[in-house]
């Protein structure tokens, strides 16, 4: 089961999503801007993706700015901010048993499989 962090809003969420049915996954959206993920389902997501959390984030939101964050930001800092703003999360996100892969491009999602 692969949990697939959607905003059906965006082209690339909606190609990676495609591309996981296609292969025949079996996927629970979760549309994180109207669920957004707790600061610990966030770390673990972390985790599984193995990156800074500053390359887990949408650095061009306009958001991002606002709140005063920087590429210098702490790790809590920018973990929480995407917990309360969760457009700030890179888009798509899945997540598999001890793996996670962010889809752009969405092929990145395949190794979920």
């Amino acid at each position: 089961m692969i949990e697939y962090w959607h905003n059906p809003r965006c082209s690339k969420s909606r190609t990676g999503l495609a591309l996981l049915e296609e292969n025949g996954a079996e996927i629970k959206v979760r549309k994180y801007l109207e669920d957004a993920p707790s600061v610990d389902e966030l770390r673990s997501a972390q985790s599984r993706l193995g990156l800074a959390a500053i390359e887990m984030m949408r650095t061009g939101e306009k958001q991002f700015k606002e709140l005063g964050l920087t590429k210098t930001s702490s790790e809590d800092d920018l973990i929480q901010a995407m917990a309360e703003n969760p457009i700030l999360i890179e888009r798509p996100l899945g997540i598999s048993g001890d793996k996670a892969a962010i889809g752009r491009p969405p092929e990145n999602l395949l190794t979920l499989l």
